[in-house]
């Protein structure tokens, strides 16, 4: 079992940015993909970015796509989401996830974190 913890999380206007990070324990992530979701108030879950094993391969969502950014650090067990010129909409809980499957991580998830919030105020 993986456990994932989110940080980085936090109020800020509209136009600044944001990292959050996502700490894997537990069961190694070796192999593992990795994603960000967000959930805000009264919508459903949406995914946002997702990051292969290696890194090589990145996909995003187009709300986000231009202003997110996602990184791992393998040797770290972390991976992190860059969020740049950032919007009122874009407030939301931000949760990560990990699991063996690419699909799954744009899909419907693996391990999950708790979450951290994001609010940008307008």
């Amino acid at each position: 079992q993986v456990q994932l913890v989110e940080s980085g999380g936090g109020l800020v206007q509209a136009g600044g940015s944001l990292r959050l990070s996502c700490a894997a324990s537990g069961r190694t992530v070796s192999g593992y993909a990795m994603g960000w979701f967000r959930q805000a108030p009264g919508k459903e879950r949406e995914f946002v970015a997702a990051i292969s094993w290696i890194s090589s391969v990145t996909v995003y969502a187009d709300s986000v796509k231009g202003r997110f950014t996602i990184s791992r650090d393998n040797a770290k067990n972390t991976m992190y989401l860059q969020m740049n010129s950032l919007k009122p909409e874009d407030t939301a809980v931000y949760l990560c996830t990990a699991d063996p499957s690419w699909r799954k991580v744009q899909t419907t998830g693996g391990s999950w974190g708790q979450g951290t919030q994001v609010t940008v105020s307008s």
